[in-house]
């Protein structure tokens, strides 16, 4: 259920800031929304699995942590990831 290096590499050029940028929190919260979102594909087959679920509910608090860290920081990026992404905030 992790991501392929592939995967990750195309969310990191999308999302970073400067050519060598691995660690902003806009890539960090973009590479945990697509951990989130295989993990709830998961959960279409396996409704019951609750160790993976325990796994998504940390994914989804440190998301939303980094998320409030970057509304501090700058809210035009804030604003800009997450209509980037969908998220409902």
């Amino acid at each position: 259920m992790s991501l392929s290096a592939q995967e990750k590499s195309e969310i990191i050029g999308k999302y970073q800031r400067e050519s060598n940028d691995v660690g902003s929190p806009e890539v960090q919260v973009a590479l945990l929304t697509s951990r989130i979102n295989q993990v709830m594909k998961h959960f279409e087959t396996h409704p019951k699995d609750r160790h993976s679920r325990y796994g998504l509910m940390k994914m989804v608090h440190a998301r939303r942590g980094l998320l409030k860290h970057l509304r501090g920081q700058s809210h035009e990026r804030y604003a800009e990831l997450i209509q980037s992404l969908g998220l409902r905030r």
